[in-house]
């Protein structure tokens, strides 16, 4: 048996991937490296990575300035704890973040994880009403199609019947969900699709301390792109009706929708933001939940203090590498880049729309989806495109690739190829 298959065997017998079973699980392919915008398997075939790890390898793998700030820090100390202590990275990052950010949002926690990150500004919007007096807001408005999290606070204003968590229905705090967007980004905006969301405030505000939703994408819920104006109309009611806004950015954040945040489409301002994923550029996690002073001297008075504090809360290694990260987006032309970017795959995608089996092609900034009539086979997927050279993960009907900003036209163009080989294939095999 060759090291490969040695190794291949123990990750089938010890390791449990995600979204998999135990039992059968989905094939696995080891990865020896990775740089740039190619990930290379142990055989030594490269493939182009269309998924940028999930999201947030923007800058591409092993870069040379990420590399530099990760050996400076860990010299001096990987991890210090936050309570009590602090260091020059942390700050350095939130006077950076502070800096890009609307600028009603003073106060900056550190966590581990987008999951974690929304579960933070839950609680900040709960603790906030505890201490003005009005324990009975503790429930969240959420978008249907909207995905927030595998944690369980996160899981109760995730899509409660067509995402990934409806076995946990009975285990969640029951939130409160209104109709996913129906009026695309690339359209008319039709005011009629408000009807639902401004019936939902009317209510149940008395009882609502945020909405929380992903602004404009509606990411692994369904790669759905809506339109400002509906985001517009979410900060009127949340006003009006006195509730918070949080909103859900770690997909979004970082330029990948083509506006360095994607509530930049509506000019509007939330009071609680949540940023992770491309934060470190892919390197380590790391989160924000980003908050107004009203509401930190909210919770704080009185004696107050805010009730989270986890082990790793503002890691130097990661904080320093998340600086490095924001310094070279803000230097890079990631506007021209993540253009071009929406250019090629809208040329790219186009004849997909011709085929049966295809429901719908949308792109926006650096994302570029092909939507399936029926359900993907990921194995068979997973074959095909390695075959053709490239590295995308399906998922339910969804074909998508969110590439690095980094990407060349050529790689992305064979991208963009493989997405409309197998959609064809798909079309073929069902005559």
């Amino acid at each position: 048996m060759t090291k490969l298959e040695h190794l291949l065997k123990a990750d089938r017998k010890y390791l449990w991937h995600p979204y998999t079973s135990a039992i059968s699980p989905l094939p696995t392919y080891l990865v020896e490296s990775a740089k740039g915008v190619r990930i290379t398997l142990s055989d030594g075939q490269e493939l182009i990575d269309g998924m940028a790890s999930w999201w947030c390898v923007i800058h591409g793998y092993n870069h040379p300035e990420l590399n530099a700030a990760a050996h400076s820090q860990i010299e001096k100390m990987s991890h210090v704890m936050f309570g009590g202590l602090t260091h020059e990275p942390a700050i350095e990052l939130a006077k950076e973040l502070n800096a890009i950010t609307p600028s009603n949002l003073q106060h900056i926690f550190l966590a581990d994880s987008g999951s974690i990150a929304v579960e933070v500004g839950m609680k900040m919007a709960i603790q906030y009403w505890q201490a003005q007096g009005s324990p009975n807001k503790r429930k969240m408005l959420s978008l249907k199609g909207g995905y927030h999290g595998d944690t369980f606070a996160a899981m109760s204003v995730c899509d409660p019947t067509t995402g990934m968590h409806q076995i946990f229905s009975d285990n969640v705090v029951k939130q409160f969900f209104t109709d996913r967007p129906s009026c695309r980004f690339d359209q008319d905006f039709d005011a009629s699709s408000l009807k639902n969301l401004e019936s939902s405030f009317e209510k149940h505000h008395q009882e609502l301390a945020a909405i929380t939703l992903e602004p404009i994408v509606q990411g692994a819920g369904g790669m759905w792109f809506y339109h400002p104006s509906y985001l517009r109309r979410v900060r009127e009611l949340c006003n009006e009706y006195n509730v918070l806004m949080i909103a859900d950015e770690i997909a979004t954040g970082f330029g990948r929708t083509g506006k360095l945040l994607a509530c930049h489409w509506a000019n509007i301002e939330p009071d609680i933001l949540c940023l992770g994923k491309a934060l470190t550029g892919g390197y380590l996690s790391l989160a924000a939940t980003l908050t107004t002073r009203d509401i930190a001297y909210g919770i704080s008075e009185n004696g107050g203090v805010f009730m989270h504090g986890p082990t790793f809360m503002g890691n130097p290694l990661a904080c320093s590498v998340a600086l490095a990260s924001l310094r070279l987006l803000s230097r890079s032309n990631w506007q021209q880049s993540i253009g071009n970017i929406e250019a090629i795959m809208r040329a790219s995608l186009v004849d997909s729309q011709n085929l049966k089996c295809v429901r719908d092609m949308r792109v926006l900034g650096g994302i570029g989806v092909i939507e399936m009539e029926d359900d993907i086979d990921v194995a068979e997927s997973q074959r095909f495109f390695i075959e053709k050279g490239v590295w995308v993960r399906p998922f339910g009907r969804l074909l998508y690739i969110m590439p690095p900003y980094v990407i060349g036209d050529e790689d992305l163009s064979k991208l963009c190829e493989a997405l409309v080989d197998f959609a064809k294939k798909t079309e073929m095999k069902s005559k």
